[in-house]
């Protein structure tokens, strides 16, 4: 079996092309960046080094490396002959691998008319993040080809797994944390999904979608800005502070109410879910920085976001959500001057009156119950500049 996996970096090595290995794929792995390729075409091997409870080393081995870029046609031709085709790109990259992939696509039928349909799964942080990546490939589809549900099937992930900054000096070796989640739409595969060990197959992924993006990286971007306007550095150090750890855990009861409202999760078993995902926080063998985790802001306070998102569900319910806007709050005072996206916060806050920076920032509308609430938070930090 071959899956070509696009995106070479921490969390295409050390998460997605360790499952891939360990479920008996040979991984071909497609990258733009010239160094890691090349670094990876030359090795035998690389380490990935699974920290906290079970703690566990894990060797990957018999994976292959192009350039996507240079070597588009190389990779076309792995696709042509794939099983599965993988990204971990980032969900602004998908329209540029796309047309690699819809490339790859029409020339199976080169190959082999019997090929049965490639398996292309986007393990993005991002809801239905292969819905964009089907539009993108669906868009440079060339018709003469013939018709691409016939040749593809493309199914929705969830994916979970902390992967820091790594330390100099380490390679191509992967420090992740022990804890990982790959949760699969088996509904496409017509009973015929792929076996991957590693992951769970569900056949409704809407709920697990929103429990992870709800919880783990609300909670986790809380930590991130609640510990900046503290001026911590990691994220352990911000959940080891009593004041914020309680406003971290009082925002994810929020979400946990919204979630609980809207799917049939038992209370016990997300009241667990969370608590697992604070300890995760709390891993002191992560060095992941609150930097690190808060960067982007303007992404993470879009509408369907992890704030604004479960936020407005709840304003919409009728229920104030008062530690949610307090960790929107903070990330409008995430002012890190090396972050682009933080430099655009401050620039939109400084120039735009309070209720045009909130449509602009949150897309909410006038009309919508949480809009004074937020507008007056950008009031409120306005008036502190």
């Amino acid at each position: 079996m071959k899956a070509v996996h696009f995106g070479a970096g921490n969390i295409g090595r050390g998460f997605v092309g360790l499952l891939l290995h360990e479920a008996g794929y040979e991984v071909v792995f497609a990258d733009v960046a010239d160094a890691l390729i090349s670094q990876l075409a030359s090795a035998s091997s690389y380490e990935v080094h699974e920290v906290g409870e079970n703690a566990a080393v894990k060797t990957v081995s018999g994976f292959r490396a192009l350039n996507s870029g240079s070597e588009e046609a190389a990779v076309v031709a792995e696709i042509a002959t794939a099983d599965l085709v993988t990204t971990a790109v980032g969900p602004h990259i998908l329209k540029f691998v796309a047309p690699v992939i819809a490339k790859g696509l029409a020339a199976r039928s080169g190959v082999s008319p019997s090929l049965a349909p490639l398996q292309v799964m986007a393990c993005e942080n991002a809801i239905n993040a292969t819905d964009l990546l089907h539009s993108e490939v669906q868009a440079a589809w060339d018709g003469a080809a013939g018709d691409l549900s016939s040749t593809a099937v493309f199914a929705n992930t969830a994916v979970d797994r902390i992967v820091p900054n790594q330390a100099p000096g380490q390679g191509l070796d992967v420090t992740v944390e022990t804890f990982y989640e790959w949760v699969i739409d088996r509904t496409p595969f017509s009973g015929a999904a792929p076996v991957i060990p590693g992951a769970t197959f569900v056949d409704e992924l809407g709920p697990y979608i929103e429990r992870k993006l709800f919880t783990v990286n609300t909670g986790h971007a809380s930590a991130a800005y609640f510990g900046y306007g503290a001026g911590l550095e990691k994220i352990s150090d911000a959940m080891a502070d009593a004041s914020i750890a309680a406003r971290v855990r009082a925002v994810l009861e929020e979400t946990k109410q919204l979630l609980l409202a809207k799917h049939d999760f038992v209370e016990a078993e997300q009241e667990a879910y969370v608590q697992k995902i604070l300890s995760r926080f709390t891993n002191p063998y992560l060095p992941d920085t609150v930097n690190r985790v808060g960067r982007a802001p303007l992404r993470k306070l879009g509408r369907h976001e992890r704030f604004i998102g479960p936020a407005a569900e709840l304003a919409e319910r009728g229920v104030t959500p008062v530690a949610l806007l307090d960790a929107i709050s903070a990330a409008l005072r995430f002012d890190d001057g090396a972050d682009d996206e933080a430099v655009e916060l401050a620039r939109m806050l400084a120039e735009m009156d309070a209720a045009e920076a909130v449509e602009r920032i949150t897309e909410l509308p006038p009309s919508h119950p949480l809009f004074p609430q937020v507008q007056k938070l950008i009031e409120d930090r306005k008036a502190e500049a």
